[in-house]
């Protein structure tokens, strides 16, 4: 089996591939590739897109690679194969973000990616550290992750869904912040999996392990 963690130059590489390679190894789920050849993409069995700083910017880079997207397009959509999207690579999966101009999202998950405005004043924007996880719907890749476990955060924008129940778990600050999205074979962490030790480890052993 073959991960593919695309690399378009703007995700927290080496940290999110040191986690996969981990799990991988200790779990026997096979082979993890970080890679911006579109045709290593379509051979990947489950793909993994991060993404770090600004989503325009992040949706830029990411087409400005020939072929890419729509690699994992065809694989994701066509295919099947299951999908994993990081933070911004999770935004993206929306319909469109609204961070410095509106810029269209994959349009994969309903809804648009906006402000934090937390209604308590006191919390800072951006919602950076540790939060507690509220699961709210059951699903494969939160198999012993429980309401109440820990995740890393850091992001000043959150996904505001369409349709709620695609909506697998979420966060309190100043008001509901979501976490995980998922649909069929897709799924998204606005935390950063790679960097929340137990919780994080077991979600990518989950999705390693996952057959949607």
């Amino acid at each position: 089996m073959l991960t593919a963690i695309v690399d378009y130059e703007s995700g927290n590489l080496h940290s999110a591939r040191k986690a996969f390679e981990r799990v991988a190894r200790d779990t026997g789920a096979g082979e993890v590739c970080v890679s911006a050849d579109p045709e290593l993409v379509r051979r990947a069995d489950r793909i993994v897109l991060p993404g770090d700083g600004a989503f325009p910017a992040c949706r830029r880079a990411l087409f400005d690679h020939s072929g890419l997207f729509e690699a994992i397009e065809e694989t994701v959509l066509e295919k099947g194969r299951p999908f994993m999207g990081i933070c911004i690579g999770m935004q993206m999966l929306a319909t469109r973000g609204l961070e410095y101009m509106p810029t269209d999202g994959f349009d994969w998950i309903g809804g648009d990616v906006v402000p934090i405005t937390p209604a308590d004043p006191a919390l800072k924007v951006p919602h950076m550290g540790w939060n507690d996880l509220v699961c709210d719907a059951p699903h494969p890749v939160l198999q012993g992750i429980e309401t109440g476990d820990h995740a890393y955060f850091v992001h000043s924008y959150h996904f505001k869904l369409s349709y709620p129940a695609q909506r697998l778990a979420h966060c309190g600050y100043g008001g509901p912040i979501t976490a995980i999205v998922g649909r069929d074979n897709i799924v998204g962490t606005q935390f950063h999996p790679e960097k929340s030790q137990a919780t994080g480890l077991r979600l990518i052993a989950n999705f390693l392990g996952w057959r949607p």
